[in-house]
């Protein structure tokens, strides 16, 4: 996947984690009823951001990463049927261990 899309600036791409939800009474509930996910795993970073100095910050997180993610972040984008979000690491609230 990293080779097909690369994020530019301070913005991570995300495979969300989506997680089965079922009620109480054992109903599936389809993807539709659903909360989006904040959870996510990092598939490709940016390089940072850059200060009005020049100076490059370096995104603190790195592939591999699971993170929690700000709820309504980020833009939605398809890759080869396969479903990403874009999102700023500032819409990164924490790294997931």
């Amino acid at each position: 996947m990293g080779d097909k899309i690369k994020p530019l600036g301070d913005r991570v791409v995300l495979e969300a984690e989506t997680k089965e939800e079922t009620t109480r009474g054992g109903i599936v509930l389809p993807d539709t009823a659903k909360e989006k996910p904040q959870e996510g795993r990092i598939v490709a970073t940016g390089p940072g951001r850059r200060l009005d100095s020049g100076q490059l910050v370096p995104i603190e997180v790195k592939v591999g990463d699971k993170v929690l993610y700000a709820k309504y972040s980020g833009t939605e984008v398809k890759v080869d049927d396969k479903e990403y979000l874009i999102v700023r690491e500032a819409d990164i609230l924490a790294v997931l261990s």
